[in-house]
Formats: C-alpha cells, sequence, structure tokens
C-alpha cells in the first residue's frame, strides 16, 4: 500500500444543504485528514452561502480517490487536487 500526501479544495455551494453529506463523506474513507480549515467565501464568490475547505490528506491513495470521487459526486461542489509523493 502506497502512501502519499494530498492537498483536496472543496469549494461548496449551498452550505447549509450540503453540510452533513459533506462531513458524511468526510468521516468515511480510511484516509486521514491532518489538516482541515474551512473559509466562508461567499462575499469573494458572489454565491449566497459559499464555503471553502482546505484538507490535507495522508495515507491510502485508494482511500484518497474514493473519498474525492464521492465529494465530486455532489452536484453543489467543485474539487481540486495537489498531490505529493
Amino acid at each position: 500500500m502506497k502512501n502519499e500526501t494530498r492537498i483536496l479544495g472543496i469549494l461548496i455551494k449551498d452550505r447549509k444543504r450540503n453540510v452533513s453529506l459533506i462531513q458524511d463523506i468526510l468521516s468515511k474513507y480510511g484516509c486521514s485528514i491532518r489538516t482541515r480549515l474551512g473559509i466562508n467565501v461567499s462575499h469573494e464568490y458572489k454565491i449566497k452561502d459559499c464555503g471553502l475547505i482546505l484538507l490535507e490528506l495522508t495515507g491510502d491513495i485508494k482511500e484518497m480517490d474514493s473519498m474525492e470521487d464521492a465529494l465530486k459526486d455532489v452536484h453543489e461542489i467543485q474539487v481540486k487536487k495537489m498531490e505529493f509523493e
């Protein structure tokens, strides 16, 4: 099992409606969230109730991929990543 560090940026539209689903996804997979930073960016993006979560993940690559795929399946969020081996 190969391990790496990955940074995910998650832009969430309509936080109030999606918060439970996002939290469920973040706690479901077998990789570790080393750092989590949440920022309210509604003003900057001119989208009502918009937020940004930055995650530093470590651990199993397959689990990180699964988490990323599950997040991308949520209609009202965008996910971008940076990887470090």
